[in-house]
């Protein structure tokens, strides 16, 4: 396996949403939730002040259209009156009074404007990829797409491939469900799809708008945590079999592991008003397992190196600094501190879920400190509960 990456293109949310405005919104919508006492201490716990959200955040929290009509709709609703009695005038005043009872929005009005700015935000990283790597549309042979908030069918596979527009006979493979793994595991298959074609071109293009699991009806401690980690971004990359003057970062080996049993652990729940991400608090041990795994397959494939071996890199996504901060307890004694260095940043602007790798190998490559030569350890996990690795060198 030898597979070459040019620097990713990352879009962020252009709508900057500050932690304090969540905090505020979240105490006046849930003044007597039990963990309502404690929001500031849990808001700074997570360690981001501000995220970037395609869509504001006014628009995650508006009522829903048709307000107390939508359930039984006006006609009925009318009819319904005045067989009871009612005049044409007071029919008229209680249909204007039910219209301005508010009600969540629907699953189609969260979910319509999120997919289209997931288009136009994939298609702006898609050329910034391709611009970066010095190609045109016309080069690319495979397209590898990811977005798991916003179910469409066509998907975004089919609506960049029109967008940008590719050549008829590219190669469409969505991923809609990979989640918070698409990084490394679009990767982990396009270092496959070169392998078997070295003069393949494989893009890779990930948008994410996890704004749209901002929930706000819901009172649950958990709810709290997920409108305080989430942001949305869209990245991009060019994948090559042969190395080109753009190329940084080598991939030699992929890893990928799946827990049995756990797939409740985290899970998106599509309902009435939309989609729900749910989290159980067991999460963050389960990822840990994961973590343990892969240190053991690096252990094994360097067991026979003549010095004891380790990255100078980490890029890691295990979707919270608890599991980052078990990383560092648990990595080897002899390994140099600061590995996590960009994680963390990425970390302190928002969970970018399957866009964070990408975001994180950006920092990496803008922070000046990768010199050629430098081991590198892509990883992330998913709900599932399932991670993928790789294992590459800097250019």
């Amino acid at each position: 396996m030898a597979a070459y990456l040019c620097p990713p293109a990352v879009i962020h949310g252009k709508h900057a949403v500050k932690t304090s405005q969540i905090v505020a919104e979240v105490r006046d919508s849930h003044p007597h939730a039990a963990w309502a006492p404690r929001i500031d201490s849990i808001a700074a716990s997570t360690g981001i002040e501000t995220r970037g959200w395609m869509l504001p955040l006014e628009t995650a929290v508006a009522p829903g259209n048709g307000g107390g009509l939508r359930v039984v709709g006006r006609e009925p609703a009318q009819k319904a009156l005045a067989g009871e009695g009612f005049t044409p005038q007071d029919v008229d005043r209680v249909i204007a009074a039910l219209e301005t009872i508010p009600t969540p929005q629907t699953v189609q009005e969260r979910t319509a404007p999120a997919w289209e700015a997931v288009q136009s935000y994939g298609e702006h990283a898609a050329r910034g990829a391709l611009q970066i790597a010095g190609l045109d549309t016309a080069d690319v042979d495979c397209l590898i797409t990811s977005h798991s908030t916003t179910p469409a069918l066509p998907g975004l596979d089919i609506a960049l491939a029109n967008k940008l527009p590719l050549r008829s006979d590219v190669m469409l493979l969505p991923a809609t469900q990979w989640a918070c793994v698409a990084g490394t595991r679009s990767l982990a298959l396009a270092a496959d799809l070169v392998a078997a074609d070295p003069d393949r071109v494989v893009l890779v293009v990930i948008a994410e708008a996890l704004s749209t699991t901002y929930q706000p009806a819901d009172d649950t401690l958990e709810s709290l945590i997920v409108r305080l980690l989430f942001a949305d971004t869209a990245v991009a990359a060019v994948v090559t079999g042969r190395p080109r003057r753009e190329s940084v970062l080598r991939l030699d080996a992929a890893w990928h592991h799946t827990l049995p049993g756990t797939q409740d652990l985290h899970r998106l729940e599509t309902r009435a008003d939309g989609t729900h991400f749910v989290m159980d608090r067991r999460g963050p041990r389960a990822v840990q397992q994961t973590v343990t795994a892969m240190w053991e397959w690096l252990r094994t494939r360097h067991q026979d190196s003549p010095d004891a071996w380790h990255p100078d890199v980490l890029l890691a996504h295990p979707g919270g600094t608890r599991v980052l901060e078990y990383m560092e307890q648990t990595m080897p004694d002899t390994w140099p501190s600061g590995l996590l260095d960009h994680s963390r940043d990425s970390y302190t602007s928002g969970n970018r879920g399957g866009a964070a790798v990408f975001d994180i190998l950006r920092r990496a490559h803008d922070s000046g400190r990768r010199k050629p030569g430098d081991r590198a350890v892509l990883y992330a996990a998913a709900p599932g509960l399932s991670a993928t690795a790789l294992e590459g060198e800097w250019l």
